[in-house]
């Protein structure tokens, strides 16, 4: 983690676990809008810039260490997204690529849990103020971003940002960083600036939450919504030998499970074989669609690891008015590898490296009730 913006020789040996600085440097940006040439010249005047910022160091020191830390990291993404299109320069998706890099190599280096969580929601949601506030609808995503991450902080990224490059026009230099205030701005004014926002109910929440993908659909965060919900299913996530089959067993005895590494047992599926995988997801759905027809809670175990993939499980439990309950199990790097080596069938470590790939901590957006089973995990994500 990075305690002082200014120190670069600590920057760099912190990076050099993440994403090498000769990397960075040797990774060009369009002169549009980083007229100063390279990820790393950038990264290092978004921390001056950072650094001179009032409001950075009227923080306390660990907030000062994350916001820090999440400039230092916001575009590690660039070198393994940037491409060249139409005669210029992009980078995009490099906000996601980030997010899982960091959270990969945090991991490793054993960062605590809800630390590495705020700057990786930080990494992913760096851009946001550049044009939060001239979207549709401002207020939504102002509420939304306050559920996984705090506001001000992420206006403070983003500024330092904005400040460490060199526009080909000033103008939009200007433009980035009055955007960031007036987002900061917008957020003060909804109380959200520092905190989540508040629901009449966790019900309420994820109707709320809903009410985004069906076009005319409103409502207020503080009228409690009707719960009509018919029974739970929770949906375990976490990286192989994490411990969801145990947490499972000692909180949810006798609970039906819909487990993908039963299912290959009984379809004798190699796990490594892709080609068969979509006959055992077709297995589980099928399962899954019984308990539901029945009102029955039940358990999905897998790993689930990306948010796409829990998303279209969450989406088909909620069809049937299910009650969504995500668990979210995770042990430190070297348990993890520990544990894996004494399974029967150890996941083979370069099928584990593309699971780092993809890998997302669930947010407390994606259902009702989200449960961290982690050691020392309060304090992310930001509870409503």
């Amino acid at each position: 983690m990075i305690s002082d913006p200014l120190d670069l020789r600590a920057v760099e040996s912190f990076l050099a676990d993440v994403v090498p600085v000769a990397v960075l440097a040797a990774t060009p940006q369009d002169a549009a809008f980083h007229a100063e040439g390279d990820v790393w010249t950038h990264t290092q005047l978004a921390l001056a810039a950072l650094a001179a910022l009032p409001a950075f160091a009227a923080l306390p020191p660990l907030a000062r260490s994350i916001v820090a830390t999440a400039v230092a990291l916001h575009d590690i993404g660039q070198p393994s997204t940037t491409r060249e299109e139409g005669g210029k320069l992009t980078s995009r998706g490099h906000s996601a690529r980030g997010e899982h890099l960091a959270r990969a190599a945090l991991w490793r280096q054993g960062v605590p849990f809800g630390i590495r969580e705020h700057v990786c929601a930080l990494i992913h949601r760096h851009q946001v103020p550049f044009f939060g506030i001239t979207r549709p609808d401002p207020e939504r995503l102002a509420i939304e971003l306050s559920l996984v991450t705090r506001n001000d902080w992420l206006a403070l990224v983003a500024e330092a940002d904005g400040r460490g490059r060199r526009c080909l026009d000033p103008a939009d230099q200007v433009r980035i960083i009055e955007h960031c205030a007036l987002w900061a701005e917008h957020c003060r004014e909804l109380g959200i600036l520092d905190r989540p926002r508040r629901f009449a109910s966790a019900h309420t929440r994820q109707v709320w939450l809903e009410a985004r993908d069906r076009p005319g659909a409103s409502r207020q965060p503080d009228v409690l919504a009707h719960d009509d919900t018919t029974c739970e299913v929770i949906l375990m996530s976490g990286l192989p030998a994490s411990g969801k089959d145990t947490w499972l067993a000692a909180q949810r005895p006798g609970w039906p499970v819909v487990s993908l590494d039963e299912l290959r047992d009984e379809l004798d599926v190699d796990p490594a074989d892709g080609g068969d995988q979509a006959r055992v997801v077709a297995l589980a759905r099928e399962r899954a669609r019984a308990y539901l027809r029945d009102g029955r809670s039940f358990a999905w175990n897998a790993t689930n690891l990306s948010a796409s993939l829990r998303a279209q499980l969450l989406g088909l439990v909620r069809d049937y008015r299910a009650r969504t309950h995500v668990v979210y199990v995770e042990t430190t790097a070297a348990e993890q590898h520990t544990r894996n080596r004494a399974r029967a069938q150890p996941v083979p470590a370069k099928v584990i490296d593309r699971m780092l790939q993809r890998w997302s901590v669930p947010a407390p957006t994606e259902a009702h009730e989200v449960t961290y089973v982690v050691a020392g995990a309060p304090g992310w994500p930001i509870q409503a």
